[in-house]
């Protein structure tokens, strides 16, 4: 059964504590990279879906955001595009790229994405024909190696990708959610994940960011 809302800022709440006993050198890796990650995952209509997240997005959350684009073919542009919506850098993957908090990364076309030793490795695409499935190569990856919570978000796209990966980002203690269908420009990969039956949230994108904000700050008194 997956962890209630509570549960899981208690539980980040204690490990961060207890990382005050652990000898520095220790504590600065640990610290380094056991912040959340947020993963967003879309396609078509999926730009809109990202700009009306990030306009919704606190830059000082302590999370990183990796938007993750089944583009199979055509170059992204999401780097240039979306620091004109939010004040947190925005940049382009590249191989071994450590990962940050608050800061937006972006899946380079033609690549799958995974997380090794707190950086970004990237490898050529598994699909290379049909649907692409980058999004659920990407959160399987997380589930596996990242040892931060996980919040999974699946917007407006063609196909189902990443719906096959949700119930193992539940496994590891994460949270899901799913643009509200209605919202979406294209519900194909919403209704996917919907389908998956591990979804926690279901939100237009605005109050996906709202939701994210609340999340990460709540605390055990509130």
């Amino acid at each position: 059964m997956p962890i209630s809302t509570n549960e899981w800022v208690v539980e980040s709440l204690s490990h961060r504590r207890s990382t005050l006993a652990i000898p520095p050198q220790t504590q600065e890796k640990q610290i380094s990279d056991d912040f959340p990650v947020v993963c967003i995952g879309g396609s078509a209509g999926g730009l809109e879906a990202y700009i009306r997240l990030l306009q919704h997005f606190p830059d000082d959350l302590g999370v990183a955001v990796v938007i993750v684009n089944h583009l199979r073919i055509v170059a992204t542009r999401l780097h240039e595009i979306l620091p004109r919506h939010t004040t947190m850098p925005v940049e382009l993957i590249t191989e071994g790229l450590d990962i940050q908090p608050n800061r937006v990364f972006i899946i380079p076309s033609r690549r799958d994405l995974h997380v090794c030793d707190g950086g970004f490795r990237l490898e050529p695409i598994s699909k290379p024909r049909g649907w692409p499935d980058v999004i659920t190569v990407f959160l399987k990856s997380l589930a596996q190696n990242w040892p931060g919570k996980i919040i999974a978000v699946i917007v407006s796209g063609y196909d189902g990708d990443g719906a096959d990966a949700l119930c193992q980002i539940r496994d590891a203690g994460g949270i899901t959610i799913a643009q509200r269908p209605a919202s979406a420009r294209q519900p194909d990969m919403p209704n996917s994940a919907i389908a998956s039956g591990c979804i926690d949230y279901v939100l237009a994108p605005e109050a996906i960011g709202t939701k994210i904000r609340e999340l990460m700050r709540l605390s055990p008194a509130s």
